[in-house]
């Protein structure tokens, strides 16, 4: 995704990384671990679950995709959990209920979005290379089982003290494998047994099958929310920023902005850090998130928080 943001704001991000990367975190109590009790496994999930592993972009811009793990991987729960009580495509088992799932999802989400730009793992600078690259790494990590092993392939220097989400830990959640919705239309159990749910999803299909809208106003944005800019000049003209609001890493600010460029001038493009009044205050207006800018599609927020 080519995303034409200003260079003036590359200084400004840079002079603040420089400081800030050893800043030490604080600790919450990690709550106890829910786990889910499988029900019996409906007909309709008999035959193996064939779903893409892993599909996204390689170097030269192809997806790609492989067989996932068979039936056995995904959670099969009663009946009354796969309910879509929003008709936005997604069921209740799959979403955070509790406001400690809640809290702690967000927490991890802009943490690992921020750490990208601060602490970039070899993993991070190898996954991330356009805007909702960023945010499907921070998504699925935020989602995991938070493990010594898991700190170490990502290089963490410390664990920052979050709980995990404690309904679920993916890949052992409801969907499999699948993060992320491809398809409209209100969620019945047939979409398991469909590439609906997949690991890859662009700026436009976060958009559009992920989240769901809030306002046209960012003081209504929450950490872990999405802003999103569409730019119709461009080739892929969906663009998304992650609003961090307090930063684990920066003392000062609440209104903290990460974003992945895209290529830029050429070249592969890079992780920024803003503050939203800085972001506001920017050279070309289509890139400002006011409500008077037609670009600025809004803040949304991910589905699974609904």
């Amino acid at each position: 995704m080519t995303c034409e943001l200003h260079s003036s704001l590359i200084e400004c991000a840079r002079s603040r990384r420089a400081g800030s990367r050893e800043n030490t975190l604080s600790r919450i109590l990690l709550p106890s671990r829910k786990w889910w009790v499988l029900a019996a496994v409906p007909a309709v999930l008999t035959a193996s679950l064939i779903l893409p592993d892993r599909p996204g972009k390689s170097v030269a811009g192809e997806r790609a995709s492989s067989p996932l793990p068979d039936k056995a991987s995904i959670q099969v729960l009663p009946g009354g959990l796969w309910r879509d009580q929003f008709g936005d495509g997604w069921p209740g088992a799959a979403r955070l209920d509790s406001p400690a799932d809640r809290e702690n999802f967000r927490r991890w989400m802009t943490f690992l979005a921020e750490s990208a730009y601060y602490q970039p793992s070899t993993l991070a600078r190898a996954e991330v290379n356009d805007c909702a690259a960023l945010i499907r790494f921070a998504y699925r990590n935020a989602l995991m089982e938070h493990t010594p092993a898991w700190r170490q392939s990502l290089e963490l220097r410390s664990a920052p003290g979050f709980g995990d989400v404690g309904k679920f830990s993916y890949p052992e959640w409801p969907l499999g494998r699948g993060l992320f919705r491809t398809e409209p239309g209100p969620f019945v159990t047939q979409d398991l047994a469909q590439p609906v749910f997949q690991e890859f999803a662009d700026a436009q299909t976060l958009l559009r099958y992920n989240t769901f809208a809030v306002s046209r106003d960012l003081r209504a944005a929450r950490a872990g929310d999405i802003i999103f800019f569409r730019q119709p000049e461009q080739a892929e003209p969906f663009h998304a920023m992650l609003f961090v609001g307090n930063s684990h890493f920066q003392p000062q600010g609440a209104d903290w902005i990460i974003y992945h460029t895209g290529s830029l001038d050429g070249g592969s493009g890079e992780v920024r850090h803003v503050q939203a009044s800085v972001l506001a205050r920017h050279p070309e207006a289509r890139w400002r998130p006011l409500e008077g800018n037609p670009r600025f599609l809004g803040v949304y927020r991910f589905d699974i928080l609904r």
